[in-house]
């Protein structure tokens, strides 16, 4: 076992439902302008994004005076689904390209590759299950818990559990990536199947437990322009760029 250390069409209430909003309103504060009109650039990314999104957006706002980077985390097939019933985004970054095609007639302006994933299991720090790999999962008294398999973590933990021939003992699973490694977190479950980045940035509240590569998955996190505007592009090139880049890998993510 080892241990891991645009497109602004109306507003759409449901928005708010399942977005975890930076901030409390969801804006972070630039501090204002330094003589130009502020900017708003609305981001909508993965749950497994909030920690190294909300960084890159405070040191790139730091370096923007002037221009505010609203920012909402959730279940990537989610937001691509609200996107393509009218919330207003300029940016969307999700976990795997398949939440692109629940766009429906929006094209992106652009879509670009900032990072790539891999899975992980997470245990509790004392792993009481004494998991040490896939097969362990499939025990009656371990209790695990994934995605729910129509979100980007889910569909990638089943196909890495079937290629494994493992079925696992699943006692819940959960909207996105952030509320399944809660369980394991809260010790509420014995294991989760998450992404190697949630558990580097869990920062030892969890244990991880590598998947072996043949047996693993890559998800591509693309970044998708939905609009035309200077703000967004600009913020875009900078998360793609080496200053973003640096903060994912960081975070635990691979580089693109």
């Amino acid at each position: 076992m080892t241990r891991s250390g645009g497109h602004a069409a109306g507003r759409f209430p449901a928005l708010a439902a399942v977005a975890l909003l930076v901030s409390g309103c969801g804006t972070l504060e630039s501090g204002g302008s330094s003589g130009g009109e502020d900017t708003t650039v609305t981001v909508l990314a993965a749950a497994s994004l909030t920690s190294p999104f909300t960084t890159i957006a405070e040191q790139y706002m730091a370096a923007h005076p002037g221009t505010d980077l609203r920012l909402s985390f959730g279940s990537s097939t989610t937001l691509a689904q609200q996107v393509a019933q009218g919330a207003p985004a300029d940016l969307l970054a999700t976990a795997g390209t398949s939440p692109l095609d629940l766009l429906g007639d929006i094209e992106p302006t652009e879509t670009v590759t900032i990072a790539r994933n891999t899975l992980e299991i997470a245990t509790p720090p004392d792993n009481p299950a004494d998991v040490e790999g896939l097969a362990d999962l499939a025990g009656p008294d371990v209790d695990v818990v994934l995605c729910a398999s129509t979100v980007p973590c889910g569909r990638a933990a089943d196909e890495v559990l079937s290629r494994a021939a493992v079925e696992p003992h699943v006692v819940s699973r959960e909207i996105d990536v952030t509320a399944t490694l809660a369980k394991v977190r809260l010790g509420e479950a014995d294991a989760a199947v998450v992404y190697h980045s949630d558990v580097a940035s869990a920062k030892g509240a969890v244990d991880g437990v590598e998947i072996p590569e043949a047996d693993n998955a890559v998800l591509t996190y693309p970044l998708a322009r939905l609009g035309d505007t200077a703000a967004a592009a600009d913020f875009a090139a900078y998360v793609s760029g080496p200053e973003g880049t640096r903060v994912l890998t960081d975070a635990g993510f691979l580089a693109p």
